[in-house]
């Protein structure tokens, strides 16, 4: 960015100031000179804030033009790696979101895989479940294909805890002396 210098009449010019006014900051140090004796264009905006008219040498009007083009080409620079940064995110945010999608379909495959092996062989699937497509995975074979007997059953008896006896309340030491037994 150019680094812009002003003498005194050309300050109080663009920023509006008497050069008394200008004269007594200097003396004061609220403003400082470089050592050609000219003020840079940022002590002036730190001191004045931004230059409020226009009646400024070409110098100020030259600078206000660069001024604005930097900026501007630095906010068109931020924006763009925003853009960026955001097109970035919203490919992995796709990305995640299509394998959680297919993780999701695998699993309703393996649920609906699941519920066509514990039908029974005497009824019916169902057509949704016909359509279903087979794992390639070997079934495990049944050890009483050769029986003629049902295989048995489990007992699925749910036991009963045994009636507890309670414990006496516990006593604290000087209630064992004072208190009667009971």
């Amino acid at each position: 960015m150019n680094t812009t210098k002003f003498s005194v009449m050309d300050a109080s010019k663009a920023f509006k100031k008497s050069r008394t006014t200008i004269y007594e900051d200097l003396k004061n140090g609220e403003l400082s000179r470089d050592n050609d004796g000219l003020i840079d264009l940022s002590e002036l905006i730190r001191v004045y804030g931004n230059p409020i008219g226009v009646h400024s040498s070409t110098r100020t009007g030259h600078v206000q033009k660069d001024v604005q083009m930097n900026v501007q080409s630095e906010i068109e620079n931020v924006l763009k790696d925003q853009i960026s940064l955001l097109k970035s995110q919203l490919d992995l945010a796709n990305q995640r979101e299509k394998s959680l999608m297919q993780h999701i379909e695998d699993l309703t495959h393996r649920i609906e895989f699941k519920g066509v092996l514990e039908t029974p062989k005497n009824e019916k699937p169902n057509q949704y479940e016909s359509n279903m497509t087979t794992d390639p995975r070997s079934e495990p074979e049944s050890k009483y294909e050769g029986s003629t007997t049902e295989a048995p059953k489990e007992n699925k008896r749910i036991p009963v805890p045994e009636p507890v006896e309670e414990t006496p309340k516990k006593r604290g030491f000087l209630s064992r002396f004072f208190l009667p037994n009971g």
